[in-house]
């Protein structure tokens, strides 16, 4: 047997059950992964003082109730786009929501004066919520991650509800 016979025989035995092996393992892996967007069903959104999460949103009815500037309750529907909601999947992907612990609060003794955001991704078979308090202070890489996402999550929302506006009074 020679030199190059030898090789390709090495690589017959090992490296393509090894190639093999791990498009077996990450197929499989993908194709169970909890958080798909193909089983996404909706965001909920909420915020408020406190315990008080009166601003709300929810992504499947598209009810958004907030209180405006002169302290009156206001519900509007807004919808956001199938691309929107795509963003928004990926984005809590990339910040590593679905690693968050379920609730990021700072001392109990200030809960009532201080704003707390809700938010909660529902998939077909699992969903993943987090309740998180603005004045967090015990992992600063966290709060920025979640930070970052209730902004994305505010900024498509007011984004959607102009959008919506404008296509109103286009009318």
């Amino acid at each position: 047997m020679n030199d190059r016979s030898k090789k390709i025989f090495l690589a017959i035995c090992i490296v393509v059950p090894f190639v093999l092996y791990c498009v077996y393992y990450y197929g499989t892996m993908v194709k169970n992964a909890p958080y798909k967007f193909a089983e996404f069903k909706s965001i909920t959104f909420k915020y408020g003082l406190g315990d008080k999460l009166i601003n709300q949103y929810d992504s499947q009815s598209g009810i958004y109730q907030y209180v405006n500037e002169h302290d009156s309750l206001v519900q509007t529907t807004v919808k956001l786009s199938k691309d929107e909601l795509l963003y928004l999947h990926r984005k809590a992907a990339e910040l590593g929501f679905w690693n968050f612990p379920e609730v990021l609060e700072a001392t109990k003794n200030k809960r009532s004066s201080t704003p707390h955001y809700y938010i909660e991704y529902t998939y077909e078979r699992k969903s993943k919520h987090v309740l998180f308090d603005l004045d967090y202070n015990k992992d600063v890489k966290l709060k920025d991650a979640v930070t970052q996402l209730l902004k994305e999550l505010s900024k498509m929302i007011s984004d959607a509800q102009d959008r919506s506006y404008k296509s109103s009074s286009a009318k």
